[in-house]
């Protein structure tokens, strides 16, 4: 059963194609949120500390969200037609990307003995549950949206008149 329409399209602008728009399951939706809730430890291993900076700055990498959304979308898919899916993304990008999502355990990547060589990609559990963890941020969003935008404008009109000042004194 598919639940709300939480978009997890990070930086891909929508296509002229209308692609479909992400929907998590009831289950993912209560992953993510599992995810969200937990407190890490004050003694933390190193090791892990490690692996969540290594892994936010990998995923903060536009290149990766965007594949493992569109793994997460439409299952095991061959290099040209991620490389359609995936909006913008240069040929060289898309090697280098999925090769780090490999080697980190989050896709697999399955060469057909035939003529020409079939490759083929597909999200690992890792990969599926890292995407959940991180639509964790989509969910917050989705219910924090009014509180920030009312914030941002409280803030914009408290600037407003300093920028102003700062503007009139550059003239004079």
């Amino acid at each position: 059963m598919k639940v709300g329409t939480i978009k997890c399209n990070t930086n891909q602008k929508e296509s002229v194609r209308n692609r479909k728009i992400s929907q998590f399951t009831a289950e993912q939706i209560a992953m993510a949120k599992v995810y969200a809730a937990h407190t890490p430890p004050d003694d933390l291993d190193p090791r892990i500390e490690a692996l969540v900076n290594d892994l936010i700055g990998r995923v903060a990498d536009k290149w990766t969200m965007l594949i493992l959304e569109v793994l997460a979308e439409n299952g095991e898919l061959r290099f040209t037609r991620l490389s359609e899916l995936v909006e913008g993304i240069s040929q060289k990008m898309l090697t280098q990307t999925l090769r780090q999502m490999e080697r980190d355990g989050l896709l697999t990547r399955t060469v057909h003995p035939v003529v020409p060589p079939r490759v083929e990609y597909k999200l690992t559990q890792l990969g599926l549950s890292l995407g959940a963890a991180f639509c964790g941020v989509w969910v917050w969003a989705a219910e924090n949206l009014k509180q920030v935008e009312k914030a941002r404008r409280r803030f914009d009109e408290k600037a407003q008149p300093i920028e102003d000042h700062i503007g009139q004194r550059a003239k004079s």
